[in-house]
């Protein structure tokens, strides 16, 4: 029975694997978004506001339904099913904006609607995918598994951008059948999340009610969890609606029973509101460099500018893998926080450089402008520094905070509507001062906004591995009552805690 069960989880882990190859590309349509903004400026003829707008509607719609999507995850049994639909549709709104946009946006009203429901659809991807994985790993399997998620993402992202990119390239102006890629990617997924059955999953391990999956997933981050002494108990797969004033029948459970914590105990965690800051911050200060850096090099520059924005994304993803295999690889030993700094701090060195590559930029001949080119494109590796360890971390550190409680995909929808709203601001603010100011003022006015996030993790975030915390008051969400009753509950023989330390 254990070969039968461990043969079965590594066949989930394998069709997991594949389609975060294919899921890289519609994960959270941010990579479609930027393809899509040379793609209006170029081939349509937007302006940087127009594209800026429809980055403003796509956040903020993320951001609206980042939360409910993560408390959806958190109680359906059928997760896999909504990841599947979230992918095709985001498919099908991709290949609307290709198809049905118009010169200089006489239809802009149309696009940002079409970017309303793409950021809706969007906002289950992120708590779907890390659920699946977490339900089939266990919390204790997650930094192994997140990495291999991020690694796989990342290939798969560069894969269909270079294929789009050269796409265009060939067939420039009419650009628009690089998104042909969209729903080439989308049938990869569907076909792996096939493979995936409902029995791989552990709902109560996948919301983080538990530690570790029924099948007892090895761990590979340095740690071992904690013991539990609780009966086994299929969860309540129903909404309370009760958001901490009062009981209900799904978030209490029998005296050994498992319990799921309220949505406000989970909202009086301090470590998640800092974090939940963080992430906004970060987004806020990054989101936009990348379509920037995007637009300085396709914007008067014929298909080889198409060729070489649809390259920055390749470059980036390249070392976004490297990232994810070294923080799967040490984060387990190093623990979270000097990594993640690392990622933080990459990116107001790469505004800097692009700051005064700005600079450099006009008045030169055809020969420097080429190599002028290749060194600002060559500025994404940090890219793939910073936003590939803030991919990989960001999920890692927010499995830590929500070890034990039972919300994991609603803590993770919190976080990622912080990322969303960021985003959401970065993408308009970027692109008016781009437009009003310049593309030097802007990246200047980015470096210094990109400080902030960085001094406040190293300031106020504590380390949030559990190995290597030193603040368990500050990891756990669960209420003071609810950290007696479970002490009651301990051996004293056996020194058992529920919650992770």
């Amino acid at each position: 029975m254990m070969s039968d069960s461990t043969d079965q989880k590594a066949g989930a882990k394998s069709s997991l694997k594949w389609a975060n190859l294919f899921l890289g590309e519609l994960r959270d349509g941010l990579t479609m978004i930027n393809m899509q903004s040379a793609f209006l400026m170029v081939s349509k003829n937007y302006t940087e506001k127009q594209v800026g707008v429809l980055f403003f509607v796509f956040g903020m719609s993320q951001f609206i339904f980042q939360t409910p999507s993560g408390y959806l995850m958190d109680y359906t049994d059928k997760k896999v099913m909504w990841l599947g639909v979230a992918g095709l549709a985001t498919t099908l709104l991709t290949v609307s904006t290709a198809l049905f946009a118009e010169e200089e946006g006489k239809n802009l009203g149309l696009m940002v609607l079409v970017k309303f429901f793409q950021g809706a659809v969007t906002s289950l991807i992120p708590p779907g995918l890390n659920s699946i994985s977490q339900g089939i790993v266990g919390a204790t399997g997650m930094t192994a598994q997140v990495s291999a998620n991020e690694m796989m993402n990342h290939i798969g992202t560069a894969t269909m951008v270079l294929s789009g990119s050269l796409i265009a390239y060939f067939l420039y102006p009419d650009i628009g059948i690089l998104f042909i890629v969209s729903p080439i990617a989308c049938f990869g997924l569907l076909f792996f999340l096939n493979q995936i059955k409902a029995s791989d999953i552990d709902h109560n391990a996948a919301r983080g009610l538990t530690l570790e999956t029924k099948s007892d997933a090895t761990s590979k981050e340095g740690y071992k969890p904690p013991s539990e002494k609780k009966e086994e108990e299929k969860i309540v797969t129903q909404p309370s609606f009760v958001f901490g004033f009062g009981a209900s029948k799904s978030a209490s459970a029998s005296d050994n029973g498992l319990r799921a914590d309220t949505p406000i105990q989970v909202l009086r965690d301090p470590t998640l509101l800092t974090f939940v800051l963080i992430c906004f911050l970060f987004h806020t200060s990054n989101g936009t460099v990348l379509p920037l850096v995007m637009q300085s090099l396709a914007l008067g520059n014929g298909k080889s500018g198409i060729l070489m924005s649809g390259l920055c994304i390749i470059v980036a993803q390249v070392f976004m893998v490297m990232s994810a295999k070294i923080c799967g690889t040490y984060s387990g030993t190093w623990g979270r926080k000097t990594l993640f700094l690392i990622g933080f701090f990459s990116v107001p060195l790469r505004c800097l450089i692009l700051y005064f590559l700005m600079s450099l930029k006009g008045g030169e001949d055809d020969t420097a402008s080429t190599w002028l080119q290749i060194v600002i494109l060559s500025t994404q590796i940090l890219d793939g520094v910073g936003a590939g360890t803030f991919g990989t971390m960001y999920v890692l550190v927010t499995s830590d905070i929500s070890g034990g409680t039972g919300r994991f995909s609603l803590v993770l929808g919190l976080t990622t509507a912080a990322m969303s709203i960021g985003g959401t601001v970065s993408g308009y603010l970027g692109e008016a001062l781009a437009q009003d100011l310049g593309y030097q003022e802007a990246f200047g006015i980015l470096m210094f906004m990109s400080l902030i996030p960085a001094t406040v993790y190293l300031l106020c975030m504590p380390e949030t591995l559990p190995a290597l915390s030193k603040k368990p008051e500050l990891q756990s969400m669960q209420s003071i009552q609810e950290e007696q009753e479970k002490n009651v509950q301990m051996t004293p023989a056996g020194g058992q805690y529920v919650e992770m330390i």
